[in-house]
């Protein structure tokens, strides 16, 4: 069954939206970069996401005491897959590019959609990854700005962390709709991040600058992507939104070219088009999720991609 037509109105305000979130995510990452000499990658992803937390928090408002068991495990197992993988994400922003960082991360849905799928198509789209990956390899090798290996290193350890991400969001999606399994998501992730975020916040706060560029990062990089997104897929089909968010590779390359003015080869640009094709491949031959009652299901948010498995 073909997802439902939107109108066409509300299909290119959704187009639109998610742009605007792929472009706020990488801005925000490279914003983020530019103030880990002070607070590190790791105190940088807690001051974000302790920020992130609040502001969700006092938009949900979740009222936790109607929670079960079920729906405490699944909202804190989403948190930790939160917090690590964009601590490990931004550890990997600390060392290599973040055109690299974000292609290389991909490998972990896109696999996860292979998978799950079991359809020769997607091991089809995941070899074209691993052909971009080799091409990040091969221009390591011979470029004249190698990239680091522990920074690629966190980067497949993003990649993996987002595996996991990806399934306990579908998982408290299910069990808590709306916004309030987010919120106490992000608030574990921000109580699991504080041996590094109350530091940050320390020396942040000492500082107006650094303060004012680690408010500009959780508004770029969480507050604004999150409602972006959730707006769009009140208005877009579920291909149209997955292959939307597959180029933000793509934005995350300008975002290094513009904002931290980083170097690239045309080998690293070819692998990130390899990357892109690879997730839209996999996005645009994905089946709708249903419901038990037979209605469609939105995917799971990942703040970078959607992946539906059938």
């Amino acid at each position: 069954m073909s997802d439902a037509p939107a109108p066409p109105r509300g299909v290119g305000v959704g187009v639109l939206l998610v742009v605007g979130s792929c472009m706020s995510l990488p801005f925000g990452a490279a914003v983020a970069t530019t103030i880990f000499p002070a607070l590190g990658s790791w105190g940088v992803t807690g001051i974000r996401v302790l920020i992130a937390a609040l502001v969700v928090l006092l938009i949900a408002r979740p009222r936790v005491t109607r929670w079960d068991r079920k729906k405490w495990i699944a909202a804190a197992l989403f948190g930790v897959a939160m917090a690590f993988m964009n601590g490990t994400y931004y550890a990997a922003l600390d060392r290599i590019p973040i055109g690299a960082a974000v292609a290389i991360e991909f490998l972990g849905p896109l696999v996860l959609a292979a998978v799950l799928t079991r359809r020769l198509l997607d091991a089809v789209w995941v070899g074209v990854a691993l052909l971009g990956m080799a091409l990040l390899g091969v221009d390591a090798l011979i470029g004249s700005a190698a990239l680091d290996p522990i920074g690629v290193l966190f980067a497949l350890a993003a990649a993996a962390f987002w595996v996991f991400y990806i399934r306990m969001g579908a998982r408290v999606s299910a069990l808590l709709p709306g916004t309030e399994g987010l919120a106490m998501s992000l608030a574990v992730a921000a109580v699991l991040l504080l041996p590094f975020g109350i530091p940050a916040t320390a020396k942040a706060v000492q500082d107006p600058d650094i303060l004012l560029l680690a408010l500009v990062t959780a508004v770029l990089a969480s507050v604004i992507p999150y409602t972006l997104e959730l707006a769009a897929l009140r208005r877009l089909p579920q291909r149209l939104f997955g292959i939307l968010l597959s180029l933000e590779p793509v934005f995350a390359t300008i975002a290094g070219v513009l904002v931290l003015h980083q170097s690239t080869t045309p080998l690293r640009l070819a692998a990130v088009a390899l990357v892109v094709i690879a997730s839209i491949g996999v996005t645009a031959g994905s089946r709708p999720r249903r419901g038990a009652g037979g209605q469609e299901l939105p995917p799971p948010m990942t703040g970078g991609i959607s992946v539906i498995p059938d």
